[in-house]
């Protein structure tokens, strides 16, 4: 698929603090929000729910604080639902573990690094507040220490305020 035709799948491409943000819309709702690789060229809002994202996220860039209210098509199982709702519930700042997220709901710990793998809406969904127990972990089913991905997880870690050590922290949530 050429480039030009991959920008055809937005209703918008942010250009962010944190890299470019892919944004999907359908019917009023964000059905998808989706980390691309730098390359991408930026696309203006294409409807007002595109609008209203490229609005909050460019918020959230200003304001760590700030809570999101978008409208998200529901996607996922109710498992990753489960997951989800856990990881809304990590506050600014700090991070758990995949093994902690896992004892608070009764899992296991690969199944809750593959939730946060299917998240389809980063960001509002904050699965860069998971790590693994050893270090950063993976991050939107990419493990490249050097990847555009994991310098996403580490940027909006960063703009939280997560300490460098964070993740070695042993609260439950």
């Amino acid at each position: 698929m050429k480039i030009q035709q991959q920008h055809e799948l937005f209703s918008a491409v942010l250009d962010l603090p944190l890299g470019k943000l892919g944004v999907r819309t359908a019917s009023g709702l964000i059905t998808e929000l989706c980390y691309l690789p730098p390359h991408f060229d930026a696309k203006a809002p294409q409807d007002a729910i595109a609008e209203q994202a490229a609005a909050q996220l460019e918020r959230y860039c200003r304001d760590a604080d700030f809570a999101f209210d978008l409208p998200l098509k529901r996607a996922g199982t109710e498992f990753q639902h489960k997951v989800w709702d856990a990881i809304r519930s990590i506050p600014r700042g700090s991070v758990r573990t995949y093994g902690e997220l896992a004892r608070h709901i009764g899992s296991a710990p690969r199944a809750v690094g593959q939730a946060c793998g299917a998240n389809w809406f980063p960001v509002v969904i904050p699965c860069h507040r998971v790590t693994s127990a050893s270090g950063l972990g993976g991050f939107a089913n990419s493990d490249d220490p050097n990847g555009y991905l994991l310098g996403i997880k580490r940027w909006l870690l960063a703009h939280e305020g997560a300490s460098e050590y964070a993740w070695q922290q042993t609260t439950l949530l």
